[in-house]
């Protein structure tokens, strides 16, 4: 085993990894309905009760990788009705999110057990994220990171699967500065609109580009 190991890991070219993460961290991290959706829940919830929300996002932005290196992205997306129906669904879930963080109270008037978005929420936005898929598509077939298709497959799902979670942290941190300010009444609601504006018209955003 561990020669097999050696013989994976000295297949890989490891110059073009680098090239590849910066790409993700551009692509993949950039505005869009699960980073801004990330970041409005953990302002709005605090990070301790976002916390199954934000793994439903990686969960399901894994999901999307795993769809994208075995090829089944490259169907789906020729599928105008299944395409329809990912960008529906996509813009449902995201309004009725959206109303919830702009009608969030303060977190200081907030119990204990106030009920935040879900892991299954998390996983379904993540899934349903029109960006998510083309932006995943986009970098994946950004480099190449061996010579064989499987090799090359397996190594750029295992480094963008680290940059998923690199990126959701980064946005988690950015959700978390915001959370002190929302503790006054009065900013709290400006703030969680504006979010829930901004939610709303990143999705937009996506499914018209």
């Amino acid at each position: 085993m561990p020669v097999l190991e050696g013989l994976v890991l000295s297949a890989i070219w490891w110059g073009s990894v680098a090239p590849l993460m910066l790409a993700a961290a551009a692509i993949m991290g950039s505005p869009g309905p699960a980073t801004i959706s990330l970041v409005a829940v953990v302002a709005a919830y605090g990070v301790r009760r976002s916390l199954p929300y934000v793994c439903g996002l990686v969960a399901g932005s894994g999901l999307v990788l795993v769809a994208v290196a075995t090829g089944v992205t490259a169907t789906l997306l020729t599928v105008p009705a299944l395409r329809s129906l990912l960008i529906a669904g996509s813009a449902v879930y995201i309004l009725w999110l959206a109303y919830h963080i702009a009608t969030a109270p303060p977190l200081s008037a907030q119990r204990a057990a106030a009920e935040a978005p879900s892991l299954a929420g998390g996983t379904v936005l993540g899934v349903a994220n029109p960006k998510g898929w083309v932006a995943m598509a986009a970098v994946f077939a950004s480099a190449r990171l061996a010579d064989t298709a499987a090799t090359d497959a397996a190594a750029k799902t295992a480094v963008l699967a680290v940059m998923i979670v690199l990126i959701m942290t980064v946005w988690l941190i950015a959700g978390a500065s915001l959370a002190p300010m929302l503790r006054d009444p009065q900013r709290a609601r400006i703030v969680n609109a504006a979010l829930a504006a901004a939610l709303v018209g990143a999705t937009a955003a996506a499914v018209l580009h």
